[in-house]
């Protein structure tokens, strides 16, 4: 019988060049659109740069990893239908599933702002993950909200 690692970006993802982080690399690849792995490691590396130089007494790496785990959801609303009517019923969320979340928020609020090259944006966003702050931060609150909300329906869960 194997033990479960505490690693949950999956079999196969190798460390990335710079930091030997598994998950730089798993959101590099996240980032990345089709095929263009070279495109999204330079929007990457060039946003842990802009994080080096504002955030000296930080190493970017430890800024962006707390900046993750501080996205991650603990909870969250699944619909289930009981009896004819649906219910937002409250979950917990696997940690595979947090740190996709959490990858998939943050990429989404820097998508979404612009005027600004991707890789300012992407520091501008992790930074303010970091402080508990930013459109990523808003999302991660929203569905805790949602789910508190919603909590008369909890056993419901399945």
């Amino acid at each position: 019988m194997s033990v479960r690692s505490t690693n949950v970006t999956g079999p196969g993802v190798k460390p990335d060049a710079r930091y030997g982080s598994v998950l730089a690399s798993k959101f590099i690849n996240c980032l990345m659109y089709d095929g263009k792995k070279a495109i999204s490691e330079k929007i990457f590396y060039g946003a842990m740069d802009i994080i080096a130089k504002r955030l000296p007494e930080e190493s970017p790496v430890k800024v962006f990893e707390t900046a993750v785990n501080n996205v991650k959801p603990l909870v969250e609303v699944k619909s289930r239908r009981v009896g004819g009517a649906n219910y937002q019923v409250p979950v917990q969320v696997k940690p595979n599933r947090q740190q996709s979340l959490a990858i998939r928020w943050v990429l989404e609020a820097t998508r979404k702002k612009s005027g600004r090259p991707m890789k300012e944006r992407l520091a501008n966003e992790l930074m303010d993950a970091f402080k508990r702050e930013g459109a990523a931060m808003t999302v991660r609150e929203n569905t805790h909200r949602m789910a508190e909300a919603n909590k008369a329906f909890a056993h419901f869960a399945w």
